[in-house]
């Protein structure tokens, strides 16, 4: 959904952010700083503590009504923790729900092992599907329209390719 225009750069996209706050909470303020020109970005605000409530299909109906409403796409920040936080797999299943485009983000806290990573489970069946993209911390923050030309690709992907079947997960990890 274009909401205005960015300096010079075309559509001003909404974006829902979703990253655990106690870990990773300066690489979304740098995440925001980097990109309040171009992005109008959205956060949950730390949905555990915003909605009181540990009924699924309540704290679900929230999200996509006071989060995610306007947005056209999901920006994950995945660091250590963020695939054992159950509201950043809530928000990515309302997400895909609501067929936006997904981008996810490796952040340099996020273990590496191989050529794999401990993302979470929803995010990963995505990247798997070819829906989701995943990229870097380092390269949307070091190439000038790296983040941008990847939400224009996340949001132009066929959503047939979404996959959204897991169970929600019930607890954090």
């Amino acid at each position: 959904m274009a909401t205005g225009y960015g300096i010079g750069m075309g559509i001003r996209r909404e974006v829902f952010v979703s990253y655990h706050h106690l870990g990773d909470q300066a690489y979304y303020d740098r995440f925001s700083r980097s990109f309040h020109h171009q992005l109008k970005v959205i956060t949950d605000n730390s949905l555990d503590r915003r909605i009181d409530s540990t009924n699924p299909d309540y704290v679900m109906r929230r999200i996509r009504e006071f989060h995610l409403h306007g947005s056209s796409c999901m920006i994950v920040l995945c660091g250590a923790a963020s695939w054992s936080r159950k509201f950043i797999d809530w928000e990515i299943k309302a997400s895909l729900d609501q067929k936006m485009g997904v981008v996810g983000i490796k952040l340099p806290t996020l273990p590496v092992i191989g050529d794999a990573s401990h993302k979470p489970a929803r995010l990963q069946d995505n990247i798997d599907s070819g829906y989701a993209l995943w990229t870097t911390f380092e390269t949307i923050i070091g190439i000038h329209g790296a983040l941008m030309g990847a939400i224009e690709e996340a949001i132009a992907i066929p959503k047939s390719r979404i996959a959204n079947d897991r169970p929600m997960m019930g607890r954090n990890l």
